[in-house]
């Protein structure tokens, strides 16, 4: 559209297939943390541009933002259309990832349990590394093994990418 060209705009820009829940509630929080790990915003409700600073606004006022994806809830048989997951587990998610301190990154949020962990099966060391570290762990499409294999067997491909990682940080 730019007609901007090279290794570092098309490097930085790419898109990535998020072929589960897990892999969907990472990448969403590892983008709605950025501006705390950058120290730009203490908390959630004051990073500017983010999605979950809108979603926190509209929740107060009990409204869903119309230009983001409701909340469906927990995921079942006949899905709804929203994302697979709860509005309050995942602010409950944000504000903990949020707390933990990342070397390198000069920000964090200054506990409580965690459902949508337990509900996707991820290992709090593993949350960690999925929403510091999505980019540099994930290239392509993400997902657990067998979203994996039903992606690449729809577009007719023979090789999965972050098989092992995939295996490693969402199993």
């Amino acid at each position: 559209e730019d007609n901007c060209t090279g290794r570092f705009w098309e490097g930085r820009f790419k898109s990535q297939a998020l072929l589960d829940e897990a892999a969907l509630a990472a990448c969403m929080a590892y983008v709605d943390l950025n501006p705390i790990r950058a120290k730009i915003a203490n908390t959630p409700e004051k990073s500017i541009y983010t999605s979950v600073q809108k979603r926190i606004e509209s929740a107060s006022t009990g409204k869903q933002p119309k230009k983001l994806l409701r909340f469906a809830g927990v995921p079942c048989q006949i899905m709804p259309k929203g994302l697979p997951f709860e509005l309050k587990s995942y602010l409950e998610l944000i504000e903990l990832t949020g707390r933990c301190v990342r070397e390198g990154k000069r920000g964090y949020i200054e506990s409580s349990h965690l459902p949508l962990l337990e509900r996707v099966n991820i290992s709090p060391e593993n949350w960690l590394k999925l929403t510091t570290q999505f980019t540099r762990v994930f290239h392509g499409a993400v997902g657990r093994a067998a979203a994996q294999e039903s992606y690449c067997e729809n577009l007719k491909r023979k090789r999965r990418s972050n098989v092992s990682n995939s295996e490693k940080l969402l199993a």
